[in-house]
């Protein structure tokens, strides 16, 4: 309701900026359109967010998991058309959706009358992209629409059978599409258009790397996506850190890529140059059966023959000891990071094949260590200092590399705040008592919200070639704390015992113990604090996080905390999946509510597309609402919100004649 007296006064701080707004609503006219346009959106259905995390490189079912939006499009299907269709219809119909390219070209080879399918097909798909469109404008949905097809989608899209002078026109459309031999084009068009419109935003809870052979491949996709961010977790941070410079994080990045075999990613994905480790590898360790740094390979592998195997193995240990040797040098050089435990090769007797740790001596399981200096253990030798020299080079020049930790980097944070959720993808550091901890970074001590943005700061800075040196240089340092110091958000664990598990066969030197976070978030009291603490409001809130695998098949739940804490890591990676039971998790949060979807093993898009197997999903309803959410009710309403506020205000200053029309 506009006032009825305004005055100059009231509204002089605005002025300017009413002014500018101006510029983009020049008329009276046009700004009480635009109100209308706003206020209508308010009162639209809550668009769906997906939540995913931990993928791990897992790039096939990851895709798979967008394309099928969850399950959300076959149960659409399913709803749509009941008993019109059979099930081998709705399933042949859902993997065009998925694979249109690759169906429709086996689609033709076996169709007797093309023709007839297109038209048939035509229909079915704009029927459910009409459906998946319903929540949004169609100004949104426009926005969406690939251009070439632009007017004639929408023009299918808001056909309705009632309209019967209409009716010859939209046939003809049809019509003329597939006799003009635009068919497959069109499909293609409409099915990703539904892959679109079935996910408004998609949340990454971090973890895109590691053990799976297509991380670059999801980046590729994440690059191109319509709207999505990222909360960074530690096996990203740690190829950002590599990116950087930082030689102990390149060091790990080959290390766990050697560990599953998986150096697709290094090699095709980011032209990363191998042979200079695999000509040091096969030189220096000969003679040595590199027995315990066989890969673990969870799967049939043709390009693994039993030669190949031996070298990763070779290249696996030799990088493995230079990086226990950057990791002993990096702690002595930061000893604040209280990280002097990690070194650990000065404890090494190279004659007895032992080592000494906390008073006890164990046996070593593997004990050849040629280019160990037990006088000066962490330095590298000439060979392995020139080794990491040409391997830091052929990460820092990688164009693709650069190009995804951008996109990280403007897309990605330590935390996200989005309707109501707070999202991060490991953990708060707390107390025992479940009081903020505090955790000195530099020279600034902070803790909950401040140190996380903090950390932010830092990643960034690593990449800020404006930033003073020494500044930028611990920054890049301070990779390898937040990948394995116990205070990091990222990893939150008395130790990382990487050494301990590949030489030593005492198990309880294995142990690390978790911070108090992952004690204490089972407990609603420890959640609403944290949540108070990042000021998130709203009588829905939640933290969602992912990090710490769901033993699914034990039986665990990953909700926690009565509802107030969602853990979405059911582990899409495969050498998860006999821990877990399972193959990841997808967090689905729609307009009336929670429902967490979990998926079985994916085989491949192959199978998938021949035989139309899609990933087999069990959803559970998490959370439901007491009424359907609304615009309003979001994030984006609230902007609405105040957009419509300052419209208003634009509105007074043209009927009071402070601004003038154009």
């Amino acid at each position: 309701m506009l006032k009825p007296h305004v005055t100059l006064e009231e509204v002089k701080e605005d002025l300017r900026y009413l002014r500018l707004l101006a510029r983009d609503f020049p008329t009276v006219s046009s700004v009480t359109t635009e109100i209308i346009n706003l206020e209508a959106i308010l009162h639209l259905p809550k668009p769906t967010e997906h939540f995913m995390a931990d993928i791990h490189g897992e790039h096939e079912a990851f895709e798979h998991v967008l394309r099928n939006a969850s399950g959300n499009i076959k149960r659409k299907v399913n709803e749509l058309f009941g008993d019109e269709l059979s099930d081998a219809q709705k399933k042949e119909l859902c993997t065009l959706i998925y694979y249109p390219e690759e169906k429709l070209k086996l689609i033709e080879q076996s169709e007797a009358d093309v023709s007839e399918f297109y038209r048939e097909t035509l229909g079915k798909l704009i029927k459910v992209c009409r459906d998946v469109s319903s929540k949004y404008t169609r100004s949104k949905v426009r926005k969406s629409l690939p251009e070439e097809y632009a007017y004639i989608i929408e023009e299918l899209l808001h056909e309705t059978s009632d309209v019967s002078n209409k009716q010859a026109y939209l046939n003809v459309i049809v019509q003329t599409i597939i006799s003009t031999r635009r068919a497959d084009d069109f499909i293609v068009a409409l099915c990703y258009l539904i892959q679109t419109l079935s996910i408004d935003r998609l949340h990454i809870l971090g973890d895109i790397f590691d053990r799976g052979s297509g991380a670059h491949l999801i980046l590729d996709t994440l690059c191109d996506y319509h709207h999505f961010d990222i909360q960074w977790g530690n096996h990203d941070v740690l190829w950002m850190g590599a990116a950087a410079g930082n030689m102990c994080c390149i060091a790990s990045v080959l290390r766990l890529s050697l560990r599953y075999a998986n150096t697709f990613t290094l090699e095709d994905g980011y032209a990363i140059n191998m042979v200079p480790l695999a000509t040091f590898a096969m030189e220096t360790y000969a003679d040595d059966d590199c027995r315990i740094f066989a890969p673990h390979v969870e799967e049939n592998r043709p390009d693994l023959n039993e030669k190949t195997l031996r070298l990763i193995a070779q290249m696996h240990k030799a990088i493995t000891i230079i990086g226990f040797k950057l990791e002993g040098a990096m702690c002595k050089a930061h000893p604040q990071w209280g990280m002097e435990h990690r070194c650990l090769l000065e404890h090494i007797d190279k004659e007895a094949g032992t080592i000494t740790l906390d008073g006890v001596s164990y046996p070593l399981i593997d004990k050849p260590f040629p280019t160990l200096d037990p006088a000066n253990p962490y330095a590298l030798t000439a060979e392995e200092a020139d080794l990491m020299e040409r391997l830091k080079h052929s990460f820092m020049i990688s164009e693709r590399l650069r190009t995804h930790v951008g996109c990280l980097l403007s897309h990605g944070s330590m935390y996200e705040i989005y309707n109501s959720n707070l999202l991060f993808h490991a953990s708060v550091p707390l107390n025992e008592d479940g009081s903020l901890r505090e955790v000195t970074i530099g020279q600034t001590t902070t803790k909950g919200k401040e140190l996380m943005q903090r950390v932010d700061q830092v990643v960034r800075t690593a990449f800020d070639q404006g930033a003073e040196s020494d500044e930028r240089n611990f920054a890049i340092d301070y990779f390898w704390y937040l990948w394995s110091g116990a205070d990091s958000p990222l990893f939150g664990k008395s130790k990382m015992a990487t050494f301990e598990r590949y030489f030593i066969e005492d198990t309880a030197t294995h142990k690390e113990e978790k911070g108090w976070y992952y004690t204490l978030r089972d407990s609603a009291e420890v959640c609403e604090r944290i949540l108070d603490e990042f000021g998130v409001t709203g009588s829905h809130r939640h933290i969602i996080n992912g990090h710490v695998p769901v033993r699914a098949g034990k039986g665990e739940n990953p909700i926690k905390a009565d509802g107030r804490l969602m853990v979405i890591d059911g582990g899409f990676a495969k050498a998860y999946h006999n821990k877990t039971g399972i193959a990841g998790y997808t967090l689905v949060y729609h307009s009336r509510g929670f429902q967490l979807v979990q998926h079985e093993p994916f085989k491949s898009a192959e199978e998938a597309i021949l035989n139309g197997t899609d990933i087999h999903s069990t959803t559970q309803i998490v959370e439901m609402m007491g009424r359907r959410e609304m615009v309003s009710d979001t994030d984006v309403g609230r902007g609405l919100r105040e957009q419509i506020e300052d419209l208003k205000n634009l509105l007074r200053a043209y009927r009071r004649g402070y601004i003038k029309e154009q």
